[in-house]
């Protein structure tokens, strides 16, 4: 079917520059060039589309300098268009992207809810997250204040978010809820990460081997430190000896708030004492471990790596196993496999 006269003059109108020659041009040739049209003009959002991540730079051209890395599903905003390319805004990233490493209009609106998290940072000193949503459920577990959780559902002034003992619901009266997207890092700030993950690393490595040089000089060295080797393993110093070492506390009890490997800890409390054995001081915060040490992708997850959850944090020891404080009625447990429950992040510290 051929378009009339009245579609193409109405495309006209709406700024379309076209070679369209009106006696043969079909409504699929008209409604192609209003898109690419639309395409080329557009602003406003727009969602990254890669495997890992796509340059940023200083001009619409593979010949610009490179200002910043667009990771995938990182967000920015479209200000203009040039020759297939999209001037951008994202954090503190101004530059141009691919078009075709970028989606936009509708696509990108609806693919901002999947992208985005939203997330529950809890305001009351002690957080009960509840079987249902009412503050007369029966309570399934204890969150402290500070701790920042995954929000799954949301109704009626309750949350329903993700913690160890399960999914359940807490009151928006002791959260305060936002919602996380991923933008571009700058060429600075990339550079001031790494520095940072070097230094952190470097000062990891040497308050281990001063911790394990003053129990070697002790003559009363516990037992559970006598088998510690710092330096093993395939990449990260002295991993296997902090898996090692947390391993031998199965069976011991979780604690709300404790940090005792013995007598009961919470998960932070059991990761943050692994560590201070070895000289490594933690926050007593699963959320806050989240920005410890520097991060690597759970496929590449070695023995003493740090692995974060919602509410959670563990010690990832090998064959897709962790160690972790779970829960008051499991107490410090081996799991298998470690993504039993989504990972947010897995950190290292050596």
């Amino acid at each position: 079917m051929t378009a009339d006269a009245s579609s193409i003059s109405l495309a006209l109108a709406g700024g379309i520059s076209s070679s369209l020659d009106e006696s043969s041009a079909t409504d699929e040739d008209v409604e192609s060039v209003v898109a690419q049209t639309a395409k080329e003009n557009y602003t406003g959002l727009c969602i990254a589309q890669v495997n890992d991540y796509v340059n940023v730079r200083s001009t619409a051209s593979e010949e610009g300098e490179i200002v910043g890395k667009l990771f995938n599903n990182s967000v920015g905003d479209v200000e203009a268009s040039e020759d297939g390319w999209y001037l951008i805004n994202s954090g503190n990233v101004h530059g141009y992207v691919k078009g075709e490493y970028v989606v936009i209009g509708d696509d990108a609106e609806a693919l901002a809810e999947q992208v985005g998290t939203r997330v529950a940072t809890v305001t009351t000193e002690t957080l009960r997250v509840r079987q249902e949503a009412t503050t007369d459920s029966s309570i399934l577990g204890l969150i402290p204040m500070g701790e920042e959780l995954t929000v799954l559902d949301e109704q009626d002034g309750f949350v329903k978010v993700s913690i160890e003992e399960g999914d359940g619901w807490v009151s928006t009266d002791f959260v305060d809820l936002r919602t996380d997207y991923v933008y571009a890092e700058s060429k600075e700030e990339e550079e001031a990460r790494l520095a940072k993950e070097k230094a952190e690393r470097e000062a990891a490595q040497k308050a281990a081997a001063a911790a394990e040089a003053k129990k070697s000089k002790s003559s009363k060295k516990e037992s559970s430190s006598e088998s510690v080797v710092i330096g093993g393993g395939s990449g990260s110093v002295g991993g296997s000896s902090i898996a090692s070492f947390a391993s031998q506390f199965v069976g011991n009890p979780y604690v709300y708030g404790g940090t005792s490997l013995t007598n009961g800890a919470d998960c932070s409390g059991f990761v943050m004492s692994v560590y201070a054995n070895f000289g490594i001081g933690l926050p007593h915060s699963s959320s806050a471990m989240r920005s410890v040490g520097y991060g690597v992708s759970l496929a590449d997850a070695q023995p003493g790596d740090i692995i974060c959850y919602s509410g959670h944090v563990a010690i990832y020891v090998g064959g897709n196993t962790i160690v972790h404080a779970s829960t008051a009625s499991t107490g410090i447990k081996f799991t298998s496999p470690v993504n039993y429950k989504n990972v947010l992040a897995v950190r290292r510290i050596f």
